[in-house]
């Protein structure tokens, strides 16, 4: 039964790569399903190049150069082994089928170089946003594998075809990955970039929502590095709630209203 469930969730994330208009129809097959208005044009968002999207071992420093990559971020990219030893742990911890979480993973690395961000901190994110579910949405309309918030972010995804968009992966990881690196250089840190991205910046705390993200991270930077890391823990990695995120950087009173108005519609 998990055999054919990962055969038909590879089928599905195929036909969204290469015919994103496709969405909104298995979108209503998802258990996440709900009656929306007439869906408008989704227009194309290019797949990734899956077979040389990653430098070789070995690719000579030339190379990388002309690739537009400085030595610091060829490090943090990696390279086609890190990134299937990345994909085979994701595929076992997230019951996801290997091929499709391999889809996920190089969209999510080709994201990364494209940015500059560490591939590694988008994956954690997403990990433990939707658990990689790129059907998962939540009662306040956070949507796909980065769990955008895409009416706030509707800018973002103009050039992607349009809100519509915002459960097709490719779209959904490069806008999310895009907020998440907005954040993080506006805060400062990776930590308080987080406490922006779960809409917690004013609040006292995130609920942990940070932790989860920084753990898991650790936990994909040692498989990276070719150690052995379980995919199996007392307590499963949670998919965090996502409050609504204000369309611009409140002021600290208009913020905390926010956050309470998002806490009461999450309940």
């Amino acid at each position: 039964m998990f055999v054919l469930s990962g055969v038909i969730a590879m089928t599905v994330l195929v036909m969204m790569f290469v015919k994103p208009e496709l969405t909104d129809k298995f979108k209503d097959l998802s258990p996440y399903a709900e009656a929306e208005e007439e869906p408008a044009e989704v227009a194309a968002v290019p797949a990734p190049n899956l077979t040389h999207l990653m430098p070789q071992q070995g690719q000579t420093d030339a190379a990388l150069q002309k690739a537009g990559l400085s030595e610091d971020e060829t490090k943090m990219i990696g390279n086609l082994r890190q990134q299937q030893w990345v994909t085979n742990w994701l595929a076992k911890r997230y019951r996801v089928a290997n091929d499709a979480t391999n889809m996920l993973v190089s969209a999510a690395y080709l994201t990364a170089k494209e940015i500059k961000i560490d591939p590694l901190l988008i994956l954690s994110v997403m990990a433990i946003e939707s658990g990689l579910n790129p059907f998962a949405e939540s009662p306040v309309g956070a949507q796909g594998l980065m769990q955008v918030m895409s009416k706030v972010h509707h800018d973002k995804f103009q050039d992607l075809g349009g809100v519509k968009a915002a459960l097709n992966p490719v779209a959904n990881i490069r806008v999310g990955a895009l907020i998440l690196k907005d954040y993080v250089t506006r805060a400062g840190s990776v930590e308080a970039g987080l406490k922006m991205y779960v809409g917690a910046a004013d609040a006292e705390n995130d609920s942990g929502y940070g932790s989860r993200v920084l753990n898991e991270y650790k936990r994909l930077k040692d498989v990276s590095a070719g150690k052995s890391v379980p995919t199996v823990f007392s307590t499963p990695a949670p998919v965090a709630p996502r409050p609504v995120e204000p369309a611009h950087k409140p002021e600290p009173t208009e913020a905390k209203a926010e956050v309470k108005k998002d806490q009461v519609a999450a309940l």
